[in-house]
């Protein structure tokens, strides 16, 4: 059982953990039986049930199937997933989640369009030493950022999308071209839309980072910068006003979204193993 402490007795994964085995002695099923019918190892649904790990979104889904809990599972580790992240990013998360609309500039490839193999080259070339456990919790924060793109009603995204970030591959050229491929494919989606910032372009005044700007429901926005070491969000309105303003002329220098996707399939053909 998840071991009750002053750090995590109150956090939503121990909370997520908790209720995993609780479910499962209720039902009166082993380990060995959950995961018979949910097809995952039993020593991983283990380590979900003392919080060891955060699971994926799929996962989730299976164990409510199973426990016939509706989204109970799923809405827990939505809170449950935040705790992955450092204190800076939280908020961000949590208004990224309530988005209605994102706007984005970037200058790597986003961790709402990278692939897992992708994900997993990124987060491990950091120079600090990261444990191979370490490695897949960040993985599965990462992954599980994407949940919000698989919704029935999705939020409204365009993304301007450096050509720098499209230059500079993965070492593996398998891992590489699956996400261009992703790339690509994300570009069809009928809720994003993705426009290329060629080289030719030339300075702008968000080389420094990258940028994303949230708009909520109720209208109200945030925006958030993002360097190699820095994070800060902002929620001063003429400071919003005034980065999507810079956003707003990268877009207009940027590729349309159909040259951008045209350009994007170019490199994927070119990147084929």
């Amino acid at each position: 059982m998840v071991e009750k402490n002053s750090d995590n007795e109150d956090s939503a994964r121990w909370v997520l953990a908790c209720e995993l085995r609780r479910l499962r002695e209720a039902a009166g099923k082993s380990l060995a039986q959950l995961a018979e019918e949910t097809n995952y190892d039993r020593t991983y649904l283990h380590r979900l049930e003392t919080g060891e790990r955060l699971s994926k979104l799929p996962v989730m889904e299976a164990l409510d199937r199973v426990h016939g809990t509706g989204e109970l599972l799923v809405r827990l580790w939505r809170l449950a997933r935040l705790d992955a992240f450092k204190d800076r990013y939280r908020e961000f998360m949590r208004y990224e989640a309530k988005a209605v609309i994102i706007h984005k500039y970037s200058v790597v490839v986003p961790g709402l369009l990278q692939t897992e193999a992708f994900a997993r080259v990124v987060l491990s070339s950091s120079p600090t030493p990261i444990s191979p456990d370490e490695l897949e919790e960040a993985v599965a924060a990462r992954m599980g950022r994407q949940e919000l793109l698989q919704r029935d009603r999705p939020p409204s995204i365009r993304i301007i999308l450096d050509e720098a970030a499209l230059r500079r591959p993965a070492p593996d050229p398998v891992v590489w071209h699956g996400q261009l491929a992703r790339l690509a494919e994300a570009a069809e989606a009928p809720h994003m839309a993705i426009q290329v910032l060629p080289f030719a372009t030339g300075v702008h005044n968000l080389m420094g980072g990258s940028l994303t700007i949230l708009w909520m429901a109720d209208g109200s926005a945030v925006a958030h910068l993002e360097g190699n070491t820095s994070s800060e969000l902002i929620e001063e309105p003429d400071e919003i006003t005034r980065y999507r303003l810079s956003y707003d002329r990268l877009r207009d220098a940027a590729l349309p979204p159909s040259d951008s996707a045209a350009f994007i399939r170019q490199l994927v053909e070119e990147s084929k193993p």
